[in-house]
């Protein structure tokens, strides 16, 4: 029980990421509901850890959810086109520009987390966080290849949580990076059916 007591924090959010990421899997709406839920707890959850950028990236996804939200439920093909928007690729000529974003956000966290905390894992703390900024924004406009950047995060994240004692979340992203892997596959069915 007191096991219980000292990680239910980390079970509830466990519990709503698998939700979510069976949710993200079969490319429901639903998702981005699941999602708000899990990040406001997981605000509380890796402030208390020490996870310094994780918590403030919650604060970011939240925000997302709704962004993502409003793009899936009403479509981005055309101004009066409100039909739900289709899985897509990322655009090349975008992929560069973002690299560099990713390279850049990483060292900025990196220096906040290494100059203004007491952070033990500024770098990989400051490489998820800055990795998962694109991944949120490439799935709120359903690439298919936003997969790949969850299967960087979650390997990561995975080795990360269970280095800082979140065992059930870390069980949770091992678990993620095989439904990220199936889920890659699945979106990628999805959107040659529908064209």
């Amino acid at each position: 029980m007191e096991f219980i007591a000292k990680h239910w924090l980390d079970i509830v959010t466990t519990v709503l990421g698998l939700a979510y990421i069976l949710l993200e899997y079969r490319a429901s709406v639903w998702m981005w509901l699941v999602g708000f839920m899990m990040q406001a707890l997981g605000i509380v959850l890796y402030y208390q850890k020490g996870l310094y950028a994780d918590c403030g990236m919650e604060f970011y996804y939240l925000a997302m959810t709704v962004y993502g939200y409003c793009k899936w439920v009403r479509g981005s093909v055309g101004e009066n086109d409100h039909a739900p928007m289709p899985i897509r690729h990322f655009p090349k000529k975008m992929i560069l520009p973002w690299l560099g974003i990713i390279a850049a956000v990483w060292f900025v966290i990196y220096l906040i987390l290494t100059n203004f905390t007491n952070s033990n894992v500024p770098i990989a703390d400051s490489f998820t966080t800055a990795l998962s900024i694109i991944g949120i924004w490439a799935l709120a406009h359903k690439y298919l290849e936003q997969w790949f950047i969850w299967i960087a995060v979650d390997v990561v994240t995975c080795g990360l949580y269970f280095y800082k004692d979140i065992p059930f979340k870390a069980s949770l992203y091992a678990l993620y990076v095989v439904i990220a892997v199936f889920g890659y596959f699945k979106w990628k069915k999805l959107m040659t059916a529908k064209a």
